[in-house]
C-alpha cells in the first residue's frame, strides 16, 4: 500500500524545544477507555505490566475487560488473538523488548499468519528502557515486525497521534502494531490531527535536503531543521508514522526534489525505516541516503544520553544534513 499523496501541517510559532513534553502512555490509557466506553468489544491484555502501562485506572473502570496473563508474553499474544476469534479487539500492552522478542512466533502465527484483528502495543520502546542495559531496549522490534507479511507497523510522535492511531487501530480490521513512548516528547500536531495509515505528513517544508523521522526522534529532527534554517540551509522535514506500508510516493519526491535523504529514528539502523526508504529510493530513484540510528547493543545509560550518543541530538541530525548538501 502506498499513498497518493502526503499531508501538510503547518509548524506552530516558537522553537519545538520550548514546547510542553508529554508521557505518551497517559494518552494512550485514556483513549483506550474511551474507545472501551463506546465498544463493549475492546479489552486489554497485559503481561503484568499494569503499573508500566499505566493501566490503573483502565482496571478499575473495567475490572473484567483487562486481562493479565502474568510474565508470559506467548501466551499474551495467544489469547488476545483467541479473544480476536471471539468478537473481541484486543488490545495487547506490554514492554516492547519482550512483547516483540519472546512472542515473535505468536506475532507471526496467531495474529499475522491468522490475520486477526489484535492490536499489538509496543510500550516504553526503543532506548526507553536504557538503564537496564540492551535486554531491556527494544531498538530491533520495527526491523523484525517489518519482515513479517500482514503487519501494519505505526511509530507516533506525539501524543495527539498516539490516540489517533489508536482510534484507527479500533476501527480497523486486522493485525497492527503501534509503539508507544515513556519518552517525554512535545505536541507536534494538531488536536484534530486524523492518522491515515501509509500517509506521511511534511511538517516542515524545504528544498534543499530532506530529513525523514518518526517516534520520539521528530521533534529533533524539527529542531535539526530550525538550526539549518539559521544557516541558510532549507531542510523538508516528513513525519513517517507508518513504516509498514511506507509512503513511496513522500520519499521519492523528497529524492528528486532536494539533495538527499537523512532518516532518523529510535531503532536499528539495520530494517527500520531507514532501510525501508533506502530499499526504495535504490530501486526507483537513487539519491544519497544517511541512516541515523542503532548500529550495534547499546550500553547501559539514560535514553537521551544513548540517543545523542548515536548521533541524533539536533546537532547530530543537522550535521548529517549538511553533509548532504556541501
Amino acid at each position: 500500500m502506498t499513498t497518493t499523496s502526503s499531508s501538510t501541517t503547518e509548524a506552530t510559532t516558537g522553537s519545538i524545544v520550548d514546547r510542553p513534553r508529554f508521557d505518551c502512555r497517559n494518552a494512550y490509557v485514556e483513549t483506550l477507555a474511551d474507545l472501551a466506553q463506546a465498544d463493549h468489544r475492546i479489552v486489554g491484555v497485559v503481561n503484568d505490566s499494569v503499573g508500566s502501562s499505566k493501566l490503573d485506572a483502565f482496571k478499575k473502570a473495567f475490572p473484567d475487560r483487562l486481562i493479565n496473563v502474568g510474565i508470559a508474553e506467548q501466551d499474551m499474544v495467544g489469547v488476545a488473538a483467541g479473544l480476536a476469534n471471539g468478537g473481541r479487539i484486543p488490545f495487547v500492552s506490554a514492554a516492547s523488548c519482550f512483547l516483540t522478542a519472546r512472542a515473535l512466533e505468536q506475532i507471526k502465527t496467531d495474529v499475522s499468519y491468522s490475520n486477526r484483528n489484535v492490536k499489538l502495543c509496543g510500550m516504553s520502546p526503543g532506548v526507553a528502557y536504557g538503564e537496564l542495559g540492551p535486554t531491556h531496549q527494544s531498538i530491533e522490534d520495527i526491523a523484525w515486525l517489518r519482515a513479517i507479511d500482514n503487519m501494519i507497523i505505526v511509530v507516533p510522535a506525539d501524543p495527539v497521534e498516539t490516540a489517533a492511531a489508536m482510534r484507527w487501530a479500533a476501527a480497523t480490521e486486522g493485525p497492527a502494531f503501534i509503539r508507544v513512548s515513556r519518552m517525554s516528547v512535545p505536541q507536534i500536531y494538531p488536536d484534530d490531527y486524523e492518522f491515515v495509515p501509509g500517509r506521511s505528513i511534511t511538517v516542515r517544508e524545504g528544498d534543499d535536503v530532506t530529513i525523514i523521522s518518526n517516534g520520539t526522534i521528530l521533534w529533533r529532527a524539527l529542531a535539526a531543521a530550525e538550526q539549518l534554517e539559521a544557516e541558510g540551509v532549507s531542510a523538508r522535514v516528513i513525519s513517517m508514522p507508518t513504516v509498514k506500508p511506507l509512503d513511496t510516493e513522500a520519499v521519492l519526491k523528497a529524492a528528486r526534489e532536494t539533495a538527499g535523504i537523512v532518516t532518523a529514528e529510535e531503532a536499528t539502523k539495520a530494517g527500520g525505516l531507514g532501510g525501508a526508504v533506502a530499499e526504495t529510493v535504490v530501486a526507483e530513484h537513487p539519491t544519497r541516503v544517511t541512516i541515523l540510528g542503532f548500529d550495534a547493543f547499546q550500553p547501559t545509560g539514560s535514553a537521551g544520553y544513548l540517543i545523542d550518543r548515536a548521533g541524533m541530538s539536533p546537532e547530530g541530525i543537522a550535521d548529517a544534513a549538511r553533509r548532504l548538501v556541501r
